[in-house]
């Protein structure tokens, strides 16, 4: 199981992992909702399309299977985190639909195709 203060450290403070390994963090209060943290990891990315991104949670299962739980654009942080906070879950950006078409994505947003391939090629 992953460690129990994966997805919360700090109160208020909800830990983003992205697959290129690096970690964003986001304060929040009770009005904060995940489409607000897609945003502004869009921002923060230099992504000019999201609509394949979804905040997941990533949790695992008895066997060791990992599982994923997307999260609602309108589910706000304190919610997610209230119920997923002593489960071990752990909270991850990605690309979650994938593009019909990939070379369109790559003329479209070459940032979201390089994030498609990296989430792809790190997965086993």
């Amino acid at each position: 199981m992953m460690k129990k203060e994966a997805l919360l450290l700090i109160p208020n403070v909800l830990k983003v992992f992205l697959e290129n390994g690096q970690i964003k963090s986001f304060t929040f209060d009770g009005r904060t909702t995940v489409k607000d943290v897609m945003v502004t990891l869009q921002d923060r990315l230099s992504l000019r399309y999201i609509e394949h991104f979804a905040l997941v949670l990533e949790y695992a299962g008895p066997e060791q299977n990992h599982k994923f739980l997307l999260l609602q654009d309108k589910q706000p942080l304190a919610y997610v985190v209230q119920r997923t906070h002593y489960q071990g879950m752990k909270c991850l950006f990605r690309i979650s639909f994938f593009p019909k078409d990939p070379v369109e994505l790559l003329r479209r947003d070459p940032a979201a195709f390089e994030y498609l391939y990296i989430q792809a090629s790190q997965r086993k």
